[in-house]
């Protein structure tokens, strides 16, 4: 399955965060938005790096109050983006290696399309393994 259809089905909505803004406004939207990362984003269309749950930890353990600390302190800047083209498989290989949760999807000129979670990814693929066995039970029940 390739980004595309996954992106199709959950929508194109990404929540952005201004790199400017602190980390209380980054929890609220976190919280509102039930997300566990948000693409940091001057524009909502450029990737300026994404910020996760993972760094807002990070952030509190060296801090005593970071609250009104830019996101941009706490961000990732080196963000791995992926095409609309891109297969589940590859996408869970990067996952796993670089231990990341969320990746952008992006068009050729770098504009984001959208972001896939890890459990997007695993959920995508459950369908995939329940369709193959579907297939699976009927080929053998049926005689081939």
């Amino acid at each position: 399955m390739k980004l595309a259809t996954i992106l199709a089905g959950k929508g194109s909505h990404v929540v952005t965060i201004a790199p400017s803004a602190n980390i209380r406004e980054l929890l609220s939207l976190l919280a509102e938005h039930k997300v566990g990362a948000l693409v940091v984003s001057t524009d909502g269309r450029s990737i300026s790096g994404i910020v996760s749950e993972r760094d807002v930890v990070r952030a509190f353990s060296n801090s005593d109050n970071p609250y009104d600390d830019s996101v941009s302190s706490i961000m990732t800047s080196e963000v791995f983006v992926a095409p609309p083209e891109a297969h589940v498989d590859e996408l869970m290989e990067i996952m796993t290696s670089r231990r990341v949760r969320h990746i952008p999807v992006t068009d050729e000129t770098g504009g984001l399309l959208g972001i896939v979670s890890i459990g997007d990814i695993v959920k995508s693929r459950l369908g995939e393994l329940e369709s193959e066995k579907e297939a699976l039970l009927g080929y053998i029940t049926n005689g081939g």
